[in-house]
């Protein structure tokens, strides 16, 4: 039996609701729960007379799929969101691993990606060091935000409020005798990062264990994931971790180079 393919919606005329598929096509305009967008901004994005766009957003409105805010935009209602992101996720996933995969195979020791989820930072890439002893991760691991290399690159560049509401609902559990667990010097190890460009775990969540990390920014300059390359203690030199350093630091980079000129909604308007 052949695989199964989605029908194109232009060769089945008489069974395609062209109604739905606008909508669709209104939803597939944001992209996360931070897209803000007027019914000018959609016009313009999709093409839709505005009249007809309005009835559009007031349907999604009334069935909850989307909400407006205080300023006339709407964005994403808590029920598609999850699925959004997870899409968002997967498609980073995607054009980051092929410099993951640089950075496994230049030091052969484990790389990973995590995702931003709402409060919560999920492991959504690893590969593995080619070692007899090496540090592991697992895909759909939640990092702690304050005691990860991951975690703290990515919450270390939001903002203030959303910090402190993913520390409160995460926690400042003591993973090792090295874990931060004080709200303040978290908050001043963030601060650290912003101004580094990087972050450390240096044995804080697993005895033993290195491991660098630096964010991943999407096309609004957003901070959205971050990618690490980890290490066990016995095998970092100082000149070894200086080189790692700069080496997550410029594959983060070009990374969110490559994420901002893959988006298709790279030019659109946002807010």
């Amino acid at each position: 039996m052949g695989r199964y393919r989605a029908p194109d919606p232009s060769s089945l005329t008489d069974y395609y609701s062209k109604a739905i598929g606008r909508a669709l096509d209104v939803l597939d305009c944001f992209s996360d729960g931070e897209t803000n967008l007027s019914l000018v901004e959609i016009s313009k994005i999709k093409g839709f007379p505005e009249s007809s766009l309005f009835r559009i957003l007031f349907t999604l409105e009334a069935h909850g799929y989307l909400v407006r805010t205080a300023d006339g935009s709407y964005k994403l209602a808590a029920k598609l969101l999850f699925g959004k992101l997870y899409d968002r996720a997967y498609s980073l996933r995607d054009i980051v691993h092929p410099f993951l995969k640089q950075l496994n195979t230049r030091f052969n020791e484990s790389a990973s990606m995590g995702f931003l989820f709402g409060d919560r930072i999920e492991v959504v890439d690893t590969l593995e060091a080619i070692q007899e002893i090496r540090r592991t991760n697992t895909l759909g691991r939640v990092l702690p935000p304050h005691c990860s290399s991951i975690g703290k690159a990515i919450v270390a560049f939001q903002e203030r409020d959303v910090i402190d509401r993913i520390l409160r609902i995460n926690g400042l559990s003591r993973r090792t005798e090295k874990s931060i667990t004080d709200h303040e010097q978290v908050l001043k190890e963030y601060e650290q990062i912003r101004t580094k460009g990087y972050s450390v775990d240096r044995e804080e969540s697993t005895p033993g264990g290195v491991c660098f990390g630096a964010p991943l920014h999407d096309e609004r300059g957003h901070v959205v994931a971050a990618i690490s390359v980890s290490v066990p203690l016995f095998r970092l030199s100082p000149e070894r971790e200086e080189e790692m350093i700069g080496a997550v630091i410029d594959t983060a980079r070009k990374a969110s180079a490559a994420i901002a000129s893959a988006s298709p909604a790279a030019g659109a308007p946002r807010t």
